[in-house]
């Protein structure tokens, strides 16, 4: 399993519309990928403005094998959504699970 870890920054007032659209758009997207399992959202409460999705895959290669284009129409159709909302990606890692023998 791998992990993707992304944190945005968006204006804490937007937070439920951003996050309705991105359920709505990305989050339905992906579910219908090969691999996808899970995706959580964090909120920091120290940091009004911040949103942090860890989403859950079977393996890197079923998350890296996302035709690009297919990536790229799901993040037009976001970026329409989204209008005049100011938000940014602010980070993004990747985690690779250990398991224990």
């Amino acid at each position: 399993m791998v992990i993707e870890w992304i944190k945005f920054e968006v204006c804490s007032s937007y937070h439920g519309f951003f996050l309705a659209q991105d359920q709505l758009i990305w989050t339905n997207a992906l579910q219908r990928y090969e691999g996808f399992m899970d995706k959580q959202v964090w909120l920091n409460p120290n940091h009004k403005d911040e949103i942090i999705f860890v989403i859950s895959w079977a393996s890197r290669e079923l998350w890296k094998g996302i035709p690009p284009e297919d990536l790229a129409l799901i993040d037009q159709e976001f970026q329409r959504a989204m209008g005049d909302i100011s938000f940014r990606m602010v980070e993004s890692r990747e985690f690779n699970l250990h398991q224990f023998p």
